[in-house]
């Protein structure tokens, strides 16, 4: 069964996505870059992801890891995340995808054509399942329960693209 902070993502759509590509991302991103960036891209999750990993504490360990990879600045960033840094780490977190994006640009806008086709099927799917459950088809745990073995699926599509 999907964990509790998850459940709200099976609301809407654009929640669902954001914490699928979350998962990817926590699966292993660093084998897996261009396929993240392709995601990120396609999903248009970009701006809400940068959002949520400055004002997140779980976030913030990845920026901090991601921007500047020294143990001392995600100490500091706790105390100091608000304002211009906040603003700054958000700005080198994107600086640093639209680097890896020029440096493998073919790889990358490959697989996004792709990914964008796979978020419409994937839309499809969670809307059918919200569907059922606003007919009363299903209850909220039957809904979590379809909706997590989706996206557990769809995580899987995403590793074998």
């Amino acid at each position: 069964m999907a964990d509790p902070v998850s459940n709200a993502a099976f609301d809407t759509f654009d929640e669902y996505l954001k914490l699928a590509v979350k998962q990817y991302y926590d699966r292993g991103w660093r084998s897996r870059r261009g396929n993240l960036v392709a995601l990120l891209i396609a999903s248009g999750q970009t701006a809400a992801m940068a959002k949520d990993a400055v004002s997140s504490e779980q976030g913030l360990k990845g920026v901090a890891l991601g921007a500047a990879g020294a143990v001392a600045l995600r100490m500091a960033l706790r105390y100091a995340l608000g304002g211009p840094l906040g603003m700054l780490l958000t700005a080198g977190a994107a600086a640093s995808l639209v680097a890896y994006f020029v440096r493998n640009q073919k790889e990358i806008s490959a697989k996004i054509g792709r990914y964008r086709e796979l978020i419409s099927d994937e839309r499809s799917r969670f809307e059918d399942a919200q569907t059922g459950y606003r007919q009363n088809r299903y209850d909220a745990r039957e809904r979590d329960l379809m909706v997590d073995g989706q996206l557990k699926r769809f995580l899987d599509v995403l590793d074998q693209s």
